[in-house]
């Protein structure tokens, strides 16, 4: 019909931004529990980035290979919305940090996260069965400085809500654990088909879409990874893998919400919910990884999140407790594996940690990072909550 294919996408794109920003102004209006979006919009916030599916607009400066595999700094910057808070994201030039070796347990079966360098034949598989393709670059970066600090410990403070992090970390949980071979630890997934990227290779293509219903390829693997660690320690924990977001992604906050507190009415002994989940950065035309290394092997960079109740519902009193139990998984995680975390997100959400007092959401790398970078975090961010629960 004599239509250019470059000009067709170069429509889509622009449909599609017009898209995200009334998508945006929505979200905005609702509270950060669940959204009731029609179809179409669901599923333009299904592709980006922040738990919610709302969108996540910061400033970051990336520090990320170019072809040449010499180091380029970049920034993306975007708009930020009001009921999301930004993220801001620097590139490390980590000093010497005092810490104990003792402290920093050497993982035992790494070998299972070493499946991520893949070999030349399956990259020639994997590029053939995506011939025809654009292809675009995932730039790699790290997340270390947060706008306030204290010991070590990081956070980007959003909310409307000044905190003490030091009278915070000092203060006392909402919770003691025991000593019993009841469930004490509950892991779930609010958005169970998040998923990742199968190969380290610095660039996906255009039909990249990062979900699934195979659990052993997304965040529900990571969970698993958590889940195993805590019940070697001894601390006995369930894993949810129930879909909350398929066939329907608009009210999955409301619906696993519903799953976590079946929980709680049939074991009451359990203290700590953890909602798990990956983040996604970028654009349709460049996506953005955070990482570390942990014992001279690739990880992907968690961030905590924990909430402020910035419209004093009365269910969400207890907030407070939530940020200290963060702050302890923030201060063990930089001791035990330096840079391991982002900056802990502060800020004016909810997110169903008004369930209990050990209530919090955490993202485990981002949409492009690969499955055996994220789960070698969960491993270690298991045990990470191994030390910080049996204090």
């Amino acid at each position: 019909m004599g239509i250019n294919k470059k000009s067709l996408r170069k429509f889509s794109l622009l449909s599609i931004s017009a898209a995200l920003v009334a998508s945006a102004a929505l979200c905005t209006a609702a509270r950060l529990k669940g959204t009731d979006m029609t179809d179409p919009l669901k599923i333009i916030a299904a592709e980006t980035t922040l738990p919610s599916g709302n969108f996540q607009y910061y400033d970051s400066t990336y520090n990320a290979p170019s072809p040449e595999a010499s180091e380029t700094e970049q920034s993306n910057s975007k708009k930020e919305e009001s009921s999301e808070p930004s993220e801001n994201s620097a590139e490390s030039k980590s000093e010497p940090k005092s810490k104990n070796e003792a402290d920093i347990p050497e993982p035992t079966n790494v070998k299972e996260f070493e499946s991520s360098e893949a070999t030349a034949e399956e990259i020639e598989a994997y590029d053939n069965e995506h011939e025809g393709e654009e292809q675009y670059p995932i730039l790699e970066f790290i997340s270390v400085q947060g706008n306030t600090a204290y010991d070590g410990v990081q956070v980007n403070n959003f909310s409307s809500a000044d905190i003490d992090i030091k009278s915070e970390l000092e203060g006392k949980l909402g919770f003691d654990m025991e000593e019993t071979s009841e469930p004490q630890v509950l892991i779930y997934h609010t958005h169970t088909c998040e998923s990742f990227l199968t190969y380290d290779t610095g660039y996906y293509y255009e039909s990249f879409y990062p979900r699934t219903t195979d659990k052993s390829q997304s965040v529900c693997a990571v969970g698993e990874e958590i889940a195993k660690q805590l019940n070697a320690a001894g601390i006995v924990t369930l894993h949810d893998t129930t879909y909350h977001d398929s066939p329907s992604y608009s009210g999955a906050y409301y619906r696993s919400a519903d799953t976590v507190n079946e929980y709680l009415k049939k074991y009451p002994s359990i203290k700590v919910v953890l909602d798990i989940h990956r983040d996604g950065i970028g654009t349709d035309t460049q996506r953005s990884k955070p990482v570390c290394y942990i014992n001279e092997k690739k990880a992907a960079q968690m961030m905590i999140l924990a909430g402020y109740n910035y419209d004093n519902d009365p269910a969400f009193k207890d907030w407070e407790y939530n940020l200290r139990f963060a702050l302890q998984i923030q201060k063990t995680a930089q001791k035990m594996y330096p840079d391991l975390v982002r900056p802990l997100n502060f800020g004016d959400f909810v997110y169903n940690m008004d369930i209990n007092t050990g209530s919090l959401l955490i993202e485990i790398g981002a949409d492009s990072n690969t499955l055996e970078e994220v789960r070698y975090t969960g491993y270690l961010l298991g045990n990470v909550l191994s030390k910080v629960l049996s204090k």
